[in-house]
C-alpha cells in the first residue's frame, strides 16, 4: 500500500458552547490539516495521486466552508446575532471541534474521488484530532 500526505494551512474561529474550559469563549485557531491519500497501486506517472490535485479539491472546501469563518453549533445563541450582523459565520450540526471539521474535510474529499485514508487536523503544535473510516485500532 502507498501513501501521500498533503498539509493545508487555515484558520478558523469557534467556541464549544457547553465546554468547561477557556474554550467555551470565541477563540480561533491557525490550524494545520495533514490530509493523507492512499493506493495499493501507482498512476501512470508513478503515483498515489498528485499533490496539487489533493491541494485544490481540499482548498476548494476549505476556502469555501472553513477559512477564515467562525464556526458555531447550530444552536449557538450567538448565531442569530452574527447572522444579523452580517459576519461570516457557518453553523454546523455538531460542536465544531476539530473531530468534526477533520470528518468534514474526510467526507468531502471522499465525495469527490479521492481515496482518503486519514485527515488530521493540528489545532495547535501540540495537539491534533484525527478522522478515519473503520472501527478502533
Amino acid at each position: 500500500m502507498y501513501s501521500v500526505t498533503k498539509e493545508i494551512f487555515f484558520c478558523y474561529g469557534h467556541r464549544l458552547m457547553h465546554h468547561s474550559g477557556k474554550c467555551r469563549h470565541l477563540h480561533g485557531h491557525s490550524v494545520r490539516a495533514a490530509i493523507t491519500v492512499s493506493a495499493s497501486d501507482l498512476n501512470f506517472q508513478g503515483m498515489v495521486c498528485d499533490f496539487a490535485d489533493i491541494s485544490a479539491a481540499a482548498r476548494d472546501f476549505i476556502d469555501t466552508h472553513l477559512d477564515h469563518n467562525l464556526l458555531l453549533h447550530r444552536d449557538d445563541p450567538l448565531l442569530p446575532l452574527l447572522q444579523q450582523a452580517g459576519e461570516r459565520v457557518l453553523a454546523l450540526e455538531q460542536h465544531p471541534t476539530a473531530e468534526a471539521l477533520a470528518e468534514m474535510i474526510y467526507r468531502d474529499l471522499r465525495r469527490k474521488g479521492f481515496a482518503v485514508q486519514n485527515v488530521t487536523l493540528w489545532e495547535t503544535s501540540s495537539a491534533c484530532a484525527s478522522y478515519r473510516e473503520g472501527s478502533p485500532p
